[in-house]
């Protein structure tokens, strides 16, 4: 593999010889650390029912093995996608997986639930694989290869996501629930290996030091949002303890808000975040998040529900990530296509384009879902909508930045896309479990069509925001070419 090395202000051109040869070993390193870590963000999903049974925990204390990962993982995107700005990608990138892979570790050892909510919080940190991979790429890769490869790396989140239901029902059902994190960590270590020794690190940085103040006042109000999000169901949604995290939230955030206008060197530039591109990206991502995530755990509950209830399949474990297995596959073909599209007509025409495939994914879900051909259709066209939408954001963020503020922006646009899924999730399973069959304690199928339609909306409110962002949806010129060391590369 040959690099060149570049300086921070005038990045040299890739080498002409084989550009694909050149960048084929990094970027498949780079597609395996973050595809390790998307597959840990589900896997232990499937086990929950029988780690409650094991720990004869409730269902509130075993709902923190998702939580715990999910408050660290927010708080872990934001900072170390600017750290790895201001001290080197590769560099941090591998600080990352390795705290994650001694996460997974712990997570595997553990005997009792405290210990594996902990390793569960250990293993948030993982998340900055996404920000720094995408700023890998910029950086290193050829101009013209940059919207694909960041379409593809964007839909290795819900590829994993999928996947990551679909493995532990074989691996519980013959060995235990000890080995989805045993895998999980093999899969880790190939991506250390590989970043390691396929990813080179190049002296594109954004000098500073790191703002504590605005670290402490971000994750203070990441968390507080993101817990009373995730407790919200079972504490009650007007109780005390939520409406106070509600609040402790808006107050840290605007209180984050202030500090980073007034200190010198920000951990996140919060005029970066007003350039109308950004924002509107970043709320897209928002409503995207609150409309699709609902789907990743209730269509295998749905499958799961025993055909007597009126509605369902029947189906095991095993069987009901099969449901997901189309909405992986159609992601990895969806991501690299939506970076051509993106790349020849502009990236707001697949962000709109994504909303609406959504949006027919969740009308066949909401009103076909006695079908199982119809819940694997609604499934393919959803990973679809997922695929454009995860490759078009990321590719907005990234041509609206200077190269060295990558990693900031991605990770911020990635955190509102984790914010707007656990509320879509919360939402979505709260009007399931809203209603039950009479004589039984299974959900009602109206909860479910109810959540459908929901995200439908929401996916249909989401493609008027993309509508409203700057820029025509369909870019009839091409744009000047700018140096990518000194600004956006297209808007």
């Amino acid at each position: 593999m040959l690099l060149i090395r570049r300086s921070a202000r005038t990045p040299a051109q890739p080498p002409t010889a084989d550009p694909r040869r050149r960048t084929a070993a990094p970027f498949a390193a780079l597609l395996l650390a973050v595809l390790s870590f998307s597959l840990m963000q589900t896997m232990v999903v499937p086990a929950l029912p029988g780690l409650q049974r094991e720990f004869n925990a409730s269902a509130t204390a075993v709902s923190w093995v998702l939580s715990s990962f999910l408050l660290t993982a927010s708080v872990a995107t934001a900072l170390l996608g600017r750290v790895g700005d201001m001290f080197g990608k590769r560099r941090v990138l591998l600080a990352s997986l390795t705290v994650f892979a001694a996460g997974t570790l712990l997570a595997a050892l553990s005997d009792s639930l405290g210990p594996l909510i902990a390793a569960r919080a250990v293993q948030g940190v993982g998340s900055a694989a996404f920000p720094l991979a995408f700023g890998i790429v910029r950086d290193q890769f050829p101009r013209e290869r940059v919207p694909a490869a960041i379409g593809l790396i964007s839909s290795t989140f819900g590829i994993g996501f999928g996947i990551g239901l679909v493995i532990p029902g074989p691996l519980v059902d013959a060995l235990n629930w000890h080995w989805i994190f045993w895998t999980g960590l093999i899969v880790i270590l190939a991506g250390i290996a590989a970043v390691a020794a396929f990813v080179q690190e190049l002296p594109v940085r954004s000098p500073g030091r790191i703002d504590w103040g605005g670290v402490v006042l971000l994750s203070a109000g990441i968390v507080a949002l993101l817990i009373a999000i995730s407790q919200g169901r079972s504490w009650g949604w007007t109780s005390g303890g939520i409406i106070a995290l509600f609040a402790a939230a808006v107050v840290l955030l605007v209180a984050f808000t202030y500090v980073e206008k007034k200190v010198r060197e920000p951990l996140i530039d919060i005029e970066l975040l007003r350039r109308p591109a950004v924002l509107s990206s970043h709320v897209t991502a928002l409503v995207i998040g609150f409309g699709m995530y609902g789907a990743f755990t209730l269509v295998p509950l749905l499958a799961q529900t025993p055909a007597e209830a009126g509605y369902g399949f029947g189906a095991s474990v095993t069987e009901s990530g099969l449901f997901m297995v189309p909405m992986a596959v159609t992601m990895l073909i969806a991501g690299p296509l939506a970076g051509r599209i993106g790349a020849a007509a502009g990236w707001k025409l697949p962000l709109v384009l994504a909303c609406l495939i959504g949006v027919a994914g969740f009308v066949v879900y909401a009103t076909a879902h006695d079908s199982e051909w119809a819940m694997y259709a609604g499934s393919a066209v959803l990973g679809t909508g997922v695929g454009f939408a995860f490759a078009a954001l990321a590719n907005l963020v990234v041509s609206a930045v200077d190269r060295n503020r990558t990693g900031e922006a991605t990770g911020i646009n990635t955190v509102m896309r984790t914010v707007g899924g656990s509320l879509g999730a919360q939402i979505a399973a709260s009007l399931v479990a809203a209603r039950t069959v009479p004589g039984t304690r299974l959900p009602a199928e109206s909860g479910y069509t109810t959540a459908f339609a929901m995200s439908a909306i929401a996916l249909a409110v989401a493609a008027l925001v993309a509508l409203a962002g700057p820029g025509a949806l369909w870019r009839t010129a091409t744009p000047p070419v700018t140096n990518p060391g000194e600004g956006p590369s297209t808007a």
